[in-house]
């Protein structure tokens, strides 16, 4: 069950202190570079030898460490003191509430997330930090989809490097013992002839397999239909990812959804039981309303993913519980709302 993060009081290590203080700032979507040195800043002092940073805050040569500054500094004494740090303080009296209201039931019910990233291809956090951010926040899975190797500018994740990847994500699973899962998976480009950008060969090493268009969005509607459908006909394909492309707000600017037959493709969901994601990120909010309709209409399963880059973004689910919920979405077709024994045994019936 996904739950929120339940406010931290005095007294807090210093190192839960920053991790905290990023996550709710990448909760707000505050500027990356700003999370960065909180982040930087709990893995620089993590490393210390015991009592090292006791003596250095004693000393006030705690900024002579690398990546430390004034504000971070500051947080790290103030724990160290036993006290709330007032930078956490503040944040946590104006960020605990759920995202977007109206979804809090199907929030709760949610048990996983289908669609994430790290920083071993566009997101911003090691593996090890999305995890144990998702086992704070009460996951019980999470599969890590980091992109394919066409999306260069993502740092796609080549056959070698994809390779590296399962056995980190594997020895991760093994290690927490049964109280978290991390699945293997992959969120693959859907080529311009409906292909996909990986090897079957690793494809089938993966638990779940999200396939997005990314390039030529603005194809025209038949070929891009076609394209749509030859992916999710793929018996590797799980989840069809964030289907129009759209993009309604946000730093990246705005961009009309591709054109495509919207039936069509969901009829080949449906026929293929393939979930349709209900993207979670705001700047995404896709597929629109009446696409999900449609995709409901037709007898689709769903996926409520935050399709997060960043741990504070896992949080994200809440947009798309919200919609999910004001639209009459059945939970119990929603894979994100399954236990990991039922997810794994729908995602390998396809392969």
């Amino acid at each position: 069950m996904v739950a929120l993060v339940p406010a931290l009081t005095a007294p807090v290590d210093p190192v839960t202190a920053l991790r905290r203080i990023a996550f709710l700032m990448e909760r707000q979507r505050a500027g990356s570079y700003r999370i960065e040195a909180f982040r930087k800043a709990a893995a620089t002092i993590s490393a210390l030898p015991d009592g090292e940073l006791a003596a250095r805050h004693t000393a006030g040569t705690v900024q002579d460490l690398p990546g430390i500054g004034k504000a971070t500094a500051g947080v790290i004494g103030e724990a160290l003191e036993g006290e709330l740090p007032a930078y956490l303080r503040s944040l946590q009296d104006n960020n605990t509430s759920l995202l977007k209201p109206g979804g809090e039931a199907l929030y709760a019910a949610l048990a996983g997330d289908a669609h994430t990233h790290s920083n071993w291809s566009d997101g911003g956090s090691p593996i090890e930090e999305m995890v144990l951010t998702a086992v704070e926040t009460g996951h019980e899975w999470m599969v890590l989809t980091d992109h394919s190797p066409q999306l260069k500018v993502a740092r796609g994740l080549t056959v070698e490097r994809l390779t590296k990847q399962i056995a980190i994500v594997d020895a991760i699973t093994a290690s927490l013992a049964g109280t978290f899962t991390l699945l293997k998976g992959i969120e693959v480009d859907i080529l311009d002839d409906g292909s996909l950008d990986q090897t079957p060969a690793m494809l089938a090493k993966l638990d779940l397999v999200v396939a997005s268009v990314h390039s030529k969005l603005r194809m025209n509607a038949e070929p891009m239909t076609r394209r749509m459908v030859a992916a999710v006909r793929n018996p590797r394909v799980n989840i069809l990812g964030h289907c129009t492309g759209r993009l309604v707000t946000g730093s990246r600017g705005t961009r009309p959804q591709s054109d495509f037959d919207a039936r069509a493709v969901f009829e080949a969901c449906a026929e293929h039981d393939v979930a349709v994601e209900i993207n979670s990120r705001p700047e995404r909010c896709d597929p629109p309303d009446e696409l999900i309709l449609l995709a409901q209409e037709i007898g689709c399963l769903f996926s409520i993913d935050s399709d997060a880059h960043a741990p504070g973004q896992l949080d994200m689910k809440a947009y798309g519980a919200e919609r999910a919920t004001r639209l009459g979405i059945d939970p119990d077709r929603i894979v994100t709302t399954w236990d990991v024994d039922r997810l794994r045994e729908w995602a390998g019936r396809r392969a």
